[in-house]
């Protein structure tokens, strides 16, 4: 477990949706022909993967396919079926 060092030139920090205290960083490391997907909590890394660059296409395909079918089954409003309260 590290503390936590800066990005290289090309990376994102993602948010974990339990909070603020987890993230997926995932930077490029293109000197090692790699992607790494690292886990944090509190400013420390408390995990690692590292994804050769040739498989970067087969993720991102898997990741686009569940997103497609994440639209695909989402349920649709009506336009403008917004609630709105009455004034007065």
């Amino acid at each position: 477990m590290s503390a936590a060092r800066p990005l290289p030139a090309v990376g994102s920090i993602f948010l974990d949706a339990r909070g603020v205290d987890r993230a997926l960083r995932v930077s490029w490391h293109s000197e090692q022909d790699l992607v790494v997907l690292s886990l944090w909590r509190d400013n420390v890394c408390t995990g690692t993967f590292r994804l050769a660059v040739e498989e970067v296409p087969q993720l991102i395909d898997l990741l686009r396919t569940g997103l497609d079918r994440a639209y695909r089954h989402a349920p649709t409003r009506p336009v403008g079926s917004e609630s709105h309260q009455a004034a007065g």
